[in-house]
């Protein structure tokens, strides 16, 4: 194949920062919440704080392996160049195959709140709609999403202030596992929620300076999402209690109809969550297209997918075969799944994919004073320690998939050697 172009380095840390808060946000205010509520009852502000433990063990290991490797691709790099190939692999195919999902996840939120009645339809137009503005360069991506948070963060704001000031609903108990296991399993579920801050690290060959802004947007993103997740899991279990909150798919819109009797997702206040949501939606699905595209070029510029993956548009400087082919993937995902079916598949190979980051950051010379040896080694415990509480299905599907690409990866390069 012939060279390619290099990817452009067009964002700054205000644009990385936003872009992985744009991905978090999605994800968590609008997905996750029931299920955890569901697995942690009361507990589920303790769950949260444990996600975000976890999340920053994995940050500080992202952000001093980003500073030593400010190239697309994320711990698929940093695996390959700490640990050898077979782990940087494993790691690629974690995020690739578990994001692949949350795409898929993402774009059926947007179509279950703007289009109840069309939703994979909507789902569909969305992936297609957001892959050409990707196709269109870096900045399109992180404008977009400014926008987008821009919107969605006050709106939030809006429902926790609202939630708060609602009647508090007595615990009726929330069907589901029961004590520490109960949390964490929550917590891994959370962890969903927390992911969005790899798109920065896996975006890294195009922020400017990367050595000081990519571990600034990391821990700017993270601790800001943190806080925001922490008051809306307390407003939400103050105003519809563990069992109400476990039992609705629509936890915002369900404080909107508690408080606003009159209104619901049909009055102006349930219209502008309705909407907000959607927006939320379409900005993790934005942030997640590119950070897939951008994993699947680096390994396929490490001979770990198909060549083909790895070109860039030389005009704007996008690896557009890896994003047209992650929204193929996406829309054929579409059709055979929900909501919440995906989210326990996707925080087990994500989960695996930080374990392999925070293994790698330990085998660093040059340490961050804010990553020490010995919280890589409680963030790669932790990983695995969660993503084995997942539900029993998730952990088998996850680990088949897992399975596959590497048989299929040792099955090539056989071919290769014999070639």
């Amino acid at each position: 194949m012939a060279q390619q172009p290099a990817l452009r380095r067009a964002m700054g840390g205000f644009d990385a920062t936003t872009v992985g808060v744009g991905a978090m946000i999605g994800a968590g205010a609008f997905v996750v919440f029931a299920p955890a509520a569901a697995a942690a009852g009361g507990l589920l502000p303790l769950a949260v704080v444990i996600a975000g433990f976890v999340a920053y063990c994995n940050a500080a290991a992202t952000a001093s392996l980003a500073v030593r490797y400010p190239s697309s691709g994320g711990t698929y790099v940093y695996g390959r160049e700490q640990l050898g190939h077979w782990p940087g692999f494993l790691a690629g195919w974690g995020f690739v195959t578990g994001k692949l999902a949350s795409c898929a996840a993402m774009a059926l939120t947007f179509g279950v709140y703007a289009a109840p009645g069309a939703a994979k339809a909507a789902a569909v137009a969305a992936v297609v709609g957001l892959t050409v503005v990707n196709l269109f360069g870096v900045t399109r991506t992180a404008l977009g999403t400014r926008v987008i948070v821009s919107i969605v963060v006050p709106v939030l704001a809006f429902v926790i202030v609202v939630a708060f000031d609602s009647p508090t609903v007595a615990d009726q108990g929330a069907s589901g596992p029961e004590g520490v296991g109960g949390v964490l399993q929550a917590a891994a579920l959370l962890f969903f929620a927390f992911a969005g801050y790899a798109r920065i690290a896996t975006m890294g060959e195009e922020v400017r300076n990367p050595g000081r802004n990519i571990p600034a947007a990391i821990f700017g993103a993270l601790g800001f999402t943190l806080v925001l997740y922490v008051l809306l899991a307390l407003s939400l279990l103050h105003a519809l209690g563990p069992a109400g909150l476990a039992g609705t798919t629509a936890p915002l819109r369900e404080v909107i109809d508690a408080a606003v009797p009159g209104e619901g997702s049909t009055g102006r206040a349930g219209a502008v969550v309705t909407i907000t949501a959607a927006l939320a939606s379409l900005g993790a699905l934005l942030a997640l297209i590119a950070g897939v595209g951008r994993t699947s070029l680096a390994m396929a510029r490490g001979g770990d997918l198909p060549r083909v993956l790895a070109r860039v548009s030389s005009r704007h400087a996008v690896p557009w075969v890896a994003d047209i082919a992650t929204a193929g993937v996406v829309v054929v995902l579409l059709l055979a799944t929900d909501v919440l079916t995906v989210v326990g598949f996707s925080s087990f190979g994500v989960l695996v994919y930080y374990a392999v980051a925070n293994i790698a950051a330990f085998t660093l010379t040059d340490r961050q004073w804010y990553a020490p040896r010995w919280l890589n080694l409680v963030g790669a415990a932790a990983c695995l320690l969660l993503a084995f509480t997942l539900p029993g299905m998730s952990v088998l599907t996850m680990l088949a998939v897992l399975a596959v690409g590497l048989v299929a990866r040792a099955v090539v390069l056989r071919r290769r050697r014999r070639a």
